[in-house]
């Protein structure tokens, strides 16, 4: 990213196209919930309160070590491994579910058809959302049917309503959706794991975009819980870094319908540019800024509502809009999404519409299924510390790019270094990613967006 000329003196800290784990954990909000941030616009000087406390979205690593030993030896017994789902099929994310699910049972089939000694037994459940709390019978049932891995959820806010309830079982609960530093600092056993990276990283990336963008002025509209305050806090932390100012932030809380006040006290001030951290309620705020004459192109989305909207939305609606979510670079995941549409297709399901959080839910299925075959066991806690190996963040593992080919390293006594369909994932102690990328992309007249560039 470049940066654009302005009326003030401003720092631009650019985006990072990969980062190691030093450079995950980045500078938090500059101000507390309640401090006054002073704002000018012409003679009129307003105090706004940032809804927020930012200094408690501050994750202090809870890290775990690991000692993994390769237990697999060749035309050892088949491993039979219970791996259950609790991904939205409803709920404020339902629009990621199909390419999480479809993903899961990609990697399930390949993983079985590897005939490597390991043999996946999927259970698809339904996580749902904080409002309708579909995941307070799936997860038990889950559970019930031996799954001692959960992949899931997508919502931060969700994964901590059942995070303890599987820790508390022995199993492994492994999100490929959730980027809350709640999970960096959240005491786990060292059974927690996610493909995604903490939002430190998209919120520097979004914050930044937005400044270079030429916009002095941010307002924003938030998600009320785990995922969206964090992301707004790292947001708002690199958008002052660069110079600009947040001059107005309203919340709302899952299940709320009417966002008519929150679009109001946003506009009231007047901002350059709105970040909208939210998940699908967007579809019904959008309209609202554009109906009071907000330019599309000054709106900036986030993974938790970048969707291709098509025809949801008139004709135009998202032109120019910008949208940013983990993603790795569009020619590594190429071919992976054709075969993962021709796949889902195949076996009779409706066309995926996009594939937000798919490369992701199929690399957490393939570091599962490794780690099980490298432990020579399919128990939590013995998956878990080999997670960390296989991902090439401990030992001194050989690179491979396939479950097969992974799986022939182990199979003959050696170590696997997993790159995946993301691109090179290496956990540390507390499960995070510490190589991770963050996409860019930007909307056409026919609400649908395309890659732009890393950010």
């Amino acid at each position: 990213m470049s940066l654009y000329p302005s009326s003030r003196a401003r720092k631009f800290a650019a985006g990072i196209a990969a980062v190691g784990a030093a450079a995950l954990v980045l500078a938090g909000c500059a101000s507390n919930a309640g401090d006054d941030v002073e704002t000018t616009e012409g003679d009129v000087t307003a105090a706004v309160d940032f809804p927020v406390d930012c200094d408690a979205e501050q994750p202090t690593p809870f890290e775990q070590e690991f000692t993994a030993t390769n237990s697999a030896t060749p035309g050892a017994d088949n491993l039979s491994f219970t791996i259950g789902t609790a991904l939205p099929q409803t709920g404020n994310l339902a629009f990621l579910g199909p390419p999480e699910i479809a993903a899961t049972e990609f990697a399930a089939k390949q993983i079985n058809d590897a005939g490597k000694g390991i043999t996946i037994n999927l259970v698809q459940g339904d996580s749902g959302d904080t409002d309708n709390k579909a995941y307070e019978t799936e997860v038990p049932r889950i559970l019930s049917a031996g799954a001692t891995a959960v992949v899931g959820a997508a919502s931060s806010g969700v994964s901590l309503q059942f995070i303890d309830q599987v820790i508390a079982a022995g199993a492994v609960q492994f999100s490929p959706a959730n980027t809350s530093p709640t999970f960096t600092g959240y005491e786990d056993n060292g059974l927690y794991w996610r493909t995604a990276p903490s939002d430190t990283l998209q919120g520097a990336v979004l914050g930044n975009q937005i400044s270079a963008d030429g916009n002095e002025t941010l307002g924003m509209i938030i998600l009320n819980d785990s995922y969206g305050t964090g992301l707004a806090c790292f947001t708002k932390a690199a958008f002052e870094e660069a110079g600009g100012t947040v001059v107005s932030a309203a919340m709302y809380n899952t299940g709320d319908s009417n966002f008519s006040s929150q679009v109001e006290d946003v506009l009231a001030a007047d901002p350059d540019a709105i970040a909208l951290i939210t998940f699908e309620e967007v579809k019904t705020i959008i309209p609202e800024l554009v109906g009071a004459d907000f330019p599309s192109d000054k709106m900036y989305l986030v993974d938790g509502n970048l969707s291709n909207f098509g025809d949801e939305l008139p004709e135009g609606t998202m032109t120019g809009a910008q949208g940013t979510t983990p993603a790795a670079d569009p020619e590594l995941t190429a071919q992976f999404k054709e075969d993962l549409q021709a796949y889902w297709t195949g076996a009779g399901n409706e066309e995926l519409k996009d594939y937000t959080y798919g490369p992701e839910s199929y690399d957490a299925m393939v570091l599962l299924a490794l780690a099980a075959l490298e432990a020579g066991s399919t128990a939590g806690a013995d998956v878990a510390a080999h997670l960390q190996q296989v991902s090439g963040g401990s030992g001194d593992g050989e690179k491979c790019t396939s479950f097969e080919a992974c799986a022939d390293i182990i199979i003959g006594g050696g170590v696997a270094d997993y790159d995946g369909v993301t691109g090179p994932i290496t956990f540390d102690g507390a499960g995070d990613p510490t190589e991770a990328t963050i996409g860019v992309f930007k909307f056409g007249e026919d609400n649908t967006y395309t890659f732009d560039h890393i950010g």
